[in-house]
């Protein structure tokens, strides 16, 4: 009898080992500030969501106020007693960038994740057809800006100690699509900036990586899901057979912003479902 009730004890303990740790894991951004831009819906939203989830405070942000409205009650009633806030932010615009920055200071405290997720592609066509405004375009947004608010926020992560930041690029990065040339170009910059400022920033405790979405299921690739024709002829690329979704990057961003990945910086996640990533 004696021996049953140790090992019983024994279990009970495993058992609640394992669960404190999953509890501890679901929890692994507790008391960390985040921003997240372009992020009341898409690939934005559902990292946005999985970050609070995960405990962070989370800034939320996009061009228009009833997205952000729409967006922060959203993850208010689907998480409850979360921190979520939101402002208006146009990130090709220095005063729309330094506002973010101000509203999240003021609200949370501090800045200990960065993703920067904002993107446009105004053109479609061969690349040299396409014009110089679209392709300045392309780059403020895609690449100028995310560099800029990384340069800005970065100071603030030191002072606390350390931060990490979050690029998000695509599998277009590594494997151009066409009619997409100047897109593509840009999402391979933000592999290189990754690189570039991983190194420069490690002795300040600064992490910073990269993700690189397949085709995921939102607004920004409806013109493939609902082409019935189009869509049958890409899952027949994707090894996994499927359309990614944004609760698949979400969890990516979550574990690359915490503590659980401390010895990782200067890489690029591919979350693709199988397709090619090699430049």
């Amino acid at each position: 009898m004696r021996l049953w009730s140790n090992v019983r004890g024994f279990c009970a303990t495993i058992w609640s080992s394992r669960m404190s740790s999953t509890a501890a894991s679901n929890r692994r951004l507790e008391g960390k500030v985040a921003i997240v831009t372009a992020s009341t819906d898409g690939i934005g939203f559902g990292i946005a969501r999985q970050l609070v989830r995960d405990g962070a405070k989370v800034m939320i942000s996009s061009r228009k106020q009833d997205r952000v409205s729409s967006a922060v009650s959203e993850l208010e009633n689907e998480e409850r007693g979360c921190e979520v806030k939101g402002v208006v932010c146009h990130v090709a615009k220095p005063q729309h960038r330094k506002n973010l920055i101000e509203e999240t200071l003021q609200r949370f405290g501090g800045i200990d994740i960065l993703v920067s997720n904002a993107a446009v592609n105004p053109t479609f066509g061969p690349l040299l057809q396409t014009p110089e405004e679209a392709w300045d375009k392309i780059f403020d947004v895609n690449v100028k800006s995310a560099f800029l608010l990384a340069k800005d926020v970065i100071p603030l992560m030191e002072k606390r100690g350390g931060g990490s930041v979050v690029f998000i690029s695509s599998i277009a990065g590594y494997q151009p699509m066409q009619g997409l040339g100047a897109y593509s170009i840009s999402k391979t910059a933000l592999l290189g900036l990754t690189k570039v400022l991983a190194i420069e920033c490690a002795q300040m405790g600064v992490r910073v990586n990269c993700v690189a979405p397949g085709i995921i299921k939102t607004r920004f690739s409806e013109a493939i899901w609902k082409n019935e024709a189009l869509m049958k002829n890409t899952l027949n690329q994707i090894p996994i057979s499927r359309l990614g979704v944004a609760d698949d990057i979400g969890g990516a961003v979550s574990f690359l912003s915490s503590d659980q990945a401390s010895y990782i910086t200067g890489e690029t996640l591919v979350i693709a479902g199988g397709l090619q990533s090699r430049l």
